[in-house]
C-alpha cells in the first residue's frame, strides 16, 4: 500500500538547495541523486497564502478566491477578512484520500487554522493564536503534544526585529520541535500521507538574508551571522534525514517549497506614486508615516488606490462598482493599460529600470472568485517591496514600513520527488514543474485520478508517454521497412 510523505520548506529557493549549499545537504543531495529534482513555478503572486493551498488543491488563487492574507470581502472600502481554513472550499488532497479511506496527519500546514475534521489527525498552523485555542483534529491531541514536546511553538515571534540573536534562537528551537513532533507522528499513527510544512526556512530568509547575500545593500563581510542561514540549513538537513529514517522502504517522498527568496532592495511607496501621479486624493496629508484607511481618503476624486505587501495590489474605483466611484466602467480597461505603462517604467531614484511586472487576474487565473484585485504588481521583479503606507518623503524606501525585512519572495521554489531507501542514479533535473501539479501527482501515487478541476497535470507522466513512443533502432528498421512497402515513405 502507498505511502507518501510531503516535506514543505516554506520560501526555500533553489539557488541555495540545488547549488551553492548541495554538498552540505546530504540528505537532501541523496534524495536528488535517486529520484529528481527541480525549480517549481509557484502561484502567481508568490506568498504563503494562497500558495500552500495551491498546491495542495490543484486549483489557482483565483479559482480559490484567495489573493493574499487579507481579501476585500466586497466591493466596499472598509470590509476586508483574513484567510482561514474556512476560506478553503476546494478539496484538499487529504479530503479526497479520506473519502477513499486513507488515513492522513497533517502538521503545521497554512490554512488549516481553524482545524477541520480530516479522516487522521491534523496540527494547524502559524495562524492560530496559541496553544489554549482548539488548534488540533481531534481536539484531545492537544494533550498529547503537550507531553511531547511541551509548549508547542507555532511560529517565531516577531521575525521583524532587530534582535537578531533572539530570533534566531527561536527559528532553531522552533524547527527542532517541529521535528520532533513529526517523528513522534509517523512513529505512533497509522498513516498513508504525511504532510508537514516548516516555517522556519521563511523567517530565517527575512531576518538574515544580507548578513550572507554579497548582492544585498545591507551586506557586510565578516559579520556574525554570516554563515546563520547556512548552518540552519545544515541542521535542517539532518532533521530532514531522521525523518526520513523512519519512514518504512519504498514511500514517496517530496520536498517542496511554496516559493523561492531573494534579496529585497528596499519599498517602492505604491500609494505615495498614486498620489503623485494624480490617481488617489487624500484628505488632508498625515503627519507621520501612516496606514492607509478609507476614512483617509477622498473617494470623490480618487481613481486609484493600492495595498501594501510582498508584493502590490491595484484597485480601481469603478463607478456602480464601489459605494463613491469615479471611474466609468467604460475607461476602466484604458486606465489599466495607463497605470500598467506607467508602473512598468518606474524605475529606482535614480531612474535606472527595475523591471516592475504588472499582471491581471483574469489573465492568470481560470476564474476570479470573491474580490480580485484590478492588477497584480511585482515592484522591481519582487526585488522591491509594496508599501502601502502613507506620509512618505519619497516614493522610494529603503526601509520597511512593517519592520526589518531583508528578503522578498520569488517566482520559483523547490520540488524534490524520490523515495525512501532508493538508491542508484535518478531521473535527474526536471524542468516546467508548477506548484499545480504536486496534488495530481500524490493522487496518482494512490492510484486515483486528478479531480476534474485541478489545473495541474501528474509529474513525469509525458515523460513516460514520450518513452512509449521511442523505438529502438532494431524496431525503426522495420518499421520503416514496412512502412515502404505500404508507400508510405
Amino acid at each position: 500500500m502507498a505511502k507518501v510523505c510531503v516535506i514543505g520548506l516554506d520560501c526555500a529557493p533553489p539557488e541555495l538547495v540545488f547549488h551553492r549549499w548541495r554538498r552540505d545537504l546530504p540528505n537532501l543531495g541523496r534524495l536528488m541523486e535517486t529520484g529528481s529534482y527541480g525549480a517549481m513555478e509557484s502561484t502567481v503572486p508568490p506568498i504563503t497564502v494562497p500558495a500552500w493551498m495551491s498546491m495542495l488543491t490543484g486549483v489557482d488563487p483565483g479559482e480559490l478566491g484567495i489573493y493574499g492574507f487579507r481579501n476585500r470581502r466586497d466591493h466596499s472600502y472598509e470590509r476586508y477578512a483574513f484567510a482561514n481554513s474556512r476560506s478553503v472550499r476546494e478539496p484538499v488532497v487529504w479530503d479526497v484520500l479520506g473519502d477513499a479511506g486513507r488515513k492522513t496527519i497533517a502538521l503545521g500546514v497554512p490554512l488549516t487554522y481553524p482545524p477541520r475534521p480530516i479522516n487522521g489527525w491534523l496540527i494547524s498552523c502559524f495562524l492560530a493564536p496559541d496553544t489554549s485555542s482548539e488548534y488540533t483534529y481531534p481536539p484531545d491531541l492537544r494533550d498529547e503534544i503537550r507531553e511531547t514536546v511541551g509548549e508547542y511553538l507555532f511560529d517565531a515571534r516577531g521575525f521583524r526585529t532587530e534582535d537578531k540573536e533572539r530570533l534566531l534562537r527561536e527559528i532553531r528551537e522552533m524547527s527542532a520541535q517541529r521535528f520532533q513532533l513529526a517523528r513522534h507522528m509517523v512513529s505512533t499513527r497509522p498513516w498513508d500521507l504525511f504532510v508537514m510544512v516548516e516555517m522556519g526556512t521563511d523567517r530565517i530568509h527575512h531576518g538574515f538574508w544580507r548578513f550572507f547575500d554579497t548582492e544585498h545593500r545591507g551586506y557586510e563581510q565578516g559579520n556574525r551571522f554570516e554563515t546563520a542561514i547556512h548552518d540552519y540549513y545544515v541542521e535542517l538537513d539532518r532533521e530532514i534525514g531522521s525523518l526520513i529514517a523512519l519512514l518504512p522502504p519504498g514511500t514517496h517522498i517530496f520536498i517542496v517549497s511554496d516559493h523561492g527568496a531573494k534579496r529585497m532592495e528596499g519599498g517602492i511607496c505604491f500609494n505615495e506614486w498614486l498620489i503623485q501621479n494624480g490617481y488617489l486624493t487624500l484628505k488632508s496629508q498625515p503627519d507621520a508615516i501612516a496606514p492607509l484607511t478609507p476614512e483617509m481618503i477622498d473617494w470623490e476624486r480618487t481613481r486609484v488606490w493600492g495595498d501594501g505587501g510582498y508584493y502590490g495590489r491595484c484597485f480601481l474605483n469603478v463607478r456602480g462598482r464601489e459605494p463613491l466611484g469615479t471611474v466609468d466602467p467604460g475607461d476602466a480597461e484604458a486606465l489599466k493599460r495607463e497605470l500598467t505603462a506607467k508602473l512598468e517604467n518606474l524605475g529606482d531614484e535614480s531612474g535606472r529600470p527595475i523591471g516592475t511586472r504588472v499582471f491581471r487576474p483574469e489573465s492568470v487565473y481560470r476564474a476570479c472568485r470573491g474580490v480580485p484585485p484590478d492588477l497584480i504588481v511585482y515592484f522591481g521583479d519582487l526585488h522591491w517591496r509594496s508599501v502601502g503606507s502613507v506620509g512618505h518623503p519619497s516614493v522610494w524606501t529603503r526601509t520597511n514600513d512593517t519592520g526589518p525585512d531583508d528578503a522578498n519572495h520569488a517566482q520559483h521554489g523547490i520540488f524534490i520527488q524520490s523515495e525512501a531507501g532508493a538508491a542508484g542514479a535518478g531521473a535527474g533535473e526536471r524542468f516546467g514543474v508548477r506548484i499545480y501539479d504536486v496534488a495530481p501527482t500524490i493522487l496518482s501515487l494512490f492510484g486515483i485520478a486528478p479531480l476534474p478541476g485541478m489545473c495541474g497535470s501528474v509529474i513525469g507522466a509525458q515523460e513516460a508517454q514520450e518513452a512509449e513512443l521511442v523505438y529502438s533502432a532494431e524496431e525503426e528498421a522495420e518499421l520503416a521497412r514496412r512502412l515502404e512497402d505500404l508507400g508510405y515513405l
